[in-house]
């Protein structure tokens, strides 16, 4: 299976070092340090970004959620208008909506973008911004909550009229009116619970970039797990990148990156990680153990990121071949799609689209862009006249 590589939007604000952003910005505001991003995520920026991932051929880009991102719904339907093939995976929380809601939104977002919209459930991996968010259940309830929330997505998603009364959710007579195809559901962890959640319900099972033998050990428990349900399910990767023309190039960006970051900002940091209730973030941590030495943990996967920022703390660094060889290893042991991130997003993804793509394309490993994107438009154009003619 051919792989795919994807894209992500920076709705919290962009930078060239990513202090200040995504969930480390919660903390500091949650703290009343406040945050300002280098590069604020007005809409004509992330048009800018979504419409450069289209031409490059990117297969989609990743809305995320936190406290100080854009609304991810809200963001994907304004920026879905000004491309044509690229796909958008809306991240959101079960239970801050009723199913009903979230399942008629996710129809009528699909119908308006001829059937480009993926989904990626986020249980949850910090409590306060859970809270935030008015959602008081811990973390293994929260999981239960999601996979009665995702039965009864999937069941409306059919066009059934849908009773269901569980511990967390509950709705009688629920019905919407269904899109021609179902979104791809996208859900990650590293715990019990997340991989139990997703061999039930997941399309996509998503792991942050741990080295490659860590992840084949987790795909292997995934994989059972799904297949003692009677499901098949394919794999995906998140993690940043830096590519360049040459290995030298890219290291020099990693070590701007360390360069830029304070003493005092990386303490606070490394203490604000402590807080998630996440396992894959202590495993994540565990790749640098919060200290700036030893952090190409295996071959041109390095673990700076995380040094200051949560979630996703590994990356792709060296040239576009060196990036290419990993990303192969990946592919060989069951990753099909990468959702990758770099900083500035703009800047990096024109280095990833006119150096990693075509490296990936010449080797065969790549879904063929053009090719493939003017494929996907074919395909939206069909939907859209049959479903006109219906």
């Amino acid at each position: 299976m051919a792989l795919e590589i994807h894209w992500f939007l920076p709705t919290s604000g962009d930078s060239r070092t990513d202090v200040g952003t995504g969930h480390q910005a919660v903390l500091e505001v949650n703290d009343g340090a406040g945050s300002t991003p280098g590069r604020k995520p007005d809409i004509r920026y992330l048009n800018q970004i979504s419409t450069a991932a289209d031409s490059f051929g990117f297969g989609a880009v990743l809305t995320p959620t936190n406290l100080l991102c854009e609304d991810a719904w809200v963001i994907s339907a304004a920026l879905v208008q000004n491309t044509d093939a690229l796909r958008y995976i809306v991240a959101f929380r079960p239970g801050l909506a009723s199913p009903t809601a979230v399942a008629q939104m996710a129809a009528s977002l699909q119908r308006i973008s001829c059937g480009r919209l993926m989904l990626n459930v986020v249980v949850g991996g910090l409590e306060d911004e859970q809270r935030a968010f008015g959602d008081f259940l811990p973390k293994a309830e929260r999981y239960d909550r999601a996979s009665e929330y995702l039965s009864i997505l999937r069941a409306l998603w059919t066009g059934d009229s849908v009773n269901f009364r569980g511990e967390h959710v509950e709705v009688a007579g629920a019905q919407i009116r269904p899109s021609a195809t179902m979104p791809r559901v996208y859900l990650g962890g590293s715990s019990a619970e997340a991989i139990e959640v997703a061999a039930k319900h997941a399309d996509v099972f998503l792991t942050w970039g741990e080295p490659p033998e860590m992840v084949r050990e987790k795909i292997a428990r995934v994989r059972a797990q799904a297949d003692s349900e009677g499901r098949a399910i394919s794999f995906g990767i998140r993690m940043h990148v830096i590519s360049r023309d040459t290995s030298e190039q890219a290291w020099q960006v990693a070590q701007q990156f360390l360069d830029a970051i304070d003493p005092e900002y990386l303490a606070k940091a490394q203490s604000n990680q402590q807080q998630f209730e996440s396992e894959g973030q202590r495993r994540m941590r565990a790749l640098h153990e919060g200290t700036a030495t030893g952090l190409e943990v295996v071959p041109n996967l390095w673990a700076g990121f995380g040094l200051v920022r949560d979630g996703a703390g590994t990356g792709l660094v060296g040239s576009h071949a060196e990036v290419a060889d990993l990303v192969a290893e990946y592919h060989e042991i069951g990753i099909d799609e990468f959702i990758l991130s770099g900083f500035p997003h703009l800047e990096e993804l024109y280095h990833v689209g006119e150096g990693l793509l075509p490296e990936l394309r010449r080797r065969g490993l790549l879904r063929g862009g053009d090719q493939f994107a003017n494929q996907f438009r074919a395909d939206a154009v069909t939907l859209t006249l049959n479903r006109v003619q219906s």
